[in-house]
């Protein structure tokens, strides 16, 4: 596959993963990020908030209920053809979330993988790709709780 032709793999979208979201995963995820806030940990303060339960902190999805590779297919199939094409040094070029809902504790998240966008930009150091994957993240009812776009770049 050609550099050119990496762009045929913009809009494939990958197996979907399920996750559970368990309160005392919320809680040791609160507890490792050092985030005391009491609507992740506190029963009763959760309660009696505007949520009326335990919510988990933004960024936290749970665990896949079915163990699996750490990169899911999609991702590896693309940095695959890119790494094919030369660019095997990689940088992760961040996150960014986009939050819509919370996340209960007790709910089941479906998250899809899309690759968003695949350009090649010339820089100081040569051509370097910059490749944007989109996940998002729907609960049991199929509501869209949160959308994160993730950017990779890849240098020969």
């Amino acid at each position: 596959m050609a550099i050119e032709d990496l762009a045929q793999l913009i809009g494939k979208v990958g197996e979907p993963t399920i996750l559970e979201v368990e309160k005392g995963a919320i809680k040791r995820y609160a507890s490792a990020v050092d985030d005391p806030n009491p609507l992740y940990s506190d029963d009763e303060y959760a309660r009696n908030s505007h949520f009326g339960s335990i919510i988990a902190p933004q960024g936290f999805f749970g665990w896949p209920i079915k163990p699996g590779p750490a990169l899911n297919p999609l991702m590896l199939e693309l940095f695959d053809a890119i790494a094919k094409e030369g660019f095997s040094r990689g940088l992760d070029g961040g996150v960014e979330y986009e939050f819509f809902y919370p996340v209960r504790a007790g709910d089941v998240l479906v998250s899809y993988s899309k690759i968003a966008d695949i350009t090649v930009r010339d820089g100081k150091a040569g051509k370097m790709i910059m490749a944007t994957t989109e996940v998002s993240y729907l609960n049991q009812n199929g509501v869209l709780v949160t959308k994160a776009r993730h950017t990779s770049i890849r240098r020969q």
